[in-house]
């Protein structure tokens, strides 16, 4: 029981930013929910806040040597909202200005 469970770990372990690269593509494929929109915005928001607080309150900069890939992830991240939110817009553009959701 003990293996499977160092098995499992281990193949679980890697697979997280897979998984987000995925569910990324995944966003830029299928058009989004305008309440999923504001919540994902927000979350956008809230994540750089908290790694521009982290990023100055570090007092070494080797403690925080993830940071070019926290970087490159929320960028991403934003890249893809951006896409969706374009495609709301031009695709329930029509229906008002509520179409794209409050937080745009």
């Amino acid at each position: 029981m003990e293996s499977h469970k160092n098995i499992f770990n281990t193949i679980v372990r890697g697979m997280g930013v897979p998984l987000l690269l995925l569910t990324m593509l995944a966003m830029v494929m299928v058009p989004l929910p305008p309440l999923a929109l504001d919540i994902l915005f927000t979350f956008n928001i809230a994540l750089a806040v908290s790694i521009l607080l982290t990023a100055i309150y570090v007092s070494r900069p080797l403690e925080f040597g993830v940071f070019p890939t926290i970087l490159l992830l929320v960028t991403l991240l934003r890249l893809v909202l951006n896409i969706a939110s374009t495609r709301v817009v031009l695709l329930e553009g029509h229906t008002g200005t509520a179409a794209a959701g409050k937080v745009i």
